[in-house]
């Protein structure tokens, strides 16, 4: 055991190059929601992923947030700040083909004493290897990375390769978690996100970014969850959007993120979903706090 590697793991990045697809990808599971909506990620999530040689503790965060200045946003910044503080590897991620200006803000802020991982994400559709090679040395000559490594995290393609590379920094330790664990969240808590990756997978663009949903009373009996939810909205014609003609937008909210549960919890659910209008609530600093972004 003494030649056992474990370590923590930030994974971070500008909004949408693919973080919480990459990190559900490896630990074989959806722990993170994903959307194309910017700044899906919320919270600081761990993932994680057991082999015979190491355990690999992700920290998924939410895409550094550079065009919007909520209270909210500025929380997860600070998030973001003080999960790179916190690990022993940083792994950031790019999408092929594009090095924009909140790429290199990121990189800014990188610290400049643990090993730094640049995964380049998104090569399946990098369709020409020479424009491939070309970014790879524009990534290269824009951060002193210690290694980059491209993938494709919708298709799994190489991430052997970047484990095998991520392993390499990792310090000798005993795991943190069992074998068998995916991630740190409650089931309470992966519920609530799973409600909100919906209501931004079915609602689009129709719907800011200022959604939340709150958990009001999680039951288990035996191998059923009762579980009854409220979604916030900032504005009444939000909560008409979400409700959608006759309640069916609602409903296949509904439907679609029980089904992810009882995929996730391995067991039937009861869910119930209300939507609630509760205008300002991303710069309500209490508010924040009750959903666990401070």
């Amino acid at each position: 055991m003494s030649e056992f590697k474990c370590g923590l793991i930030a994974i971070v990045g500008r909004p949408n190059v693919g973080k919480s697809t990459l990190l559900n990808r490896i630990v074989g599971q959806k722990i993170s929601i994903t959307s194309r909506k910017a700044q899906t990620t919320r919270h600081r999530v761990m993932g994680i992923h057991t082999t015979d040689e190491a355990q690999f503790v992700f920290v998924d965060t939410p895409g550094f947030q550079t065009r919007h200045g909520s209270t909210m946003n500025r929380a997860m910044n600070k998030r973001v700040r003080e999960t790179l503080s916190d690990t022993d590897v940083v792994m950031m991620l790019v999408e092929a083909g594009r090095l924009t200006r909140e790429d290199r803000q990121v990189m800014a802020l990188l610290p400049k004493d643990r090993p730094l991982i640049l995964a380049v994400n998104k090569i399946d559709y990098a369709r020409d290897r020479a424009a491939l090679m070309a970014y790879l040395q524009e990534a290269a000559a824009a951060h002193a990375f210690t290694e980059i490594v491209p993938v494709s995290a919708k298709q799994g393609s190489n991430l052997d390769e970047l484990l095998k590379t991520l392993q390499a920094h990792l310090p000798e330790n005993p795991p943190l978690f069992d074998a068998d664990d995916v991630t740190d969240q409650t089931e309470r808590q992966l519920a609530a996100e799973l409600i909100r990756e919906k209501v931004f997978r079915l609602c689009g663009e129709e719907i800011p970014y200022a959604v939340a949903v709150t958990i009001d009373k999680f039951e288990e009996e035996g191998n059923l969850r009762r579980i009854f939810a409220t979604i916030l909205v900032d504005r009444d014609g939000h909560k008409a959007i979400v409700i959608g003609k006759g309640g069916e937008k609602l409903k296949t909210i509904s439907t679609q993120a029980r089904l992810d549960m009882e995929r996730a919890f391995d067991s039937k659910v009861y869910l119930e979903v209300w939507v609630k209008v509760k205008g300002g609530w991303a710069d309500d600093v209490r508010m924040l706090k009750s959903l666990g972004i401070d």
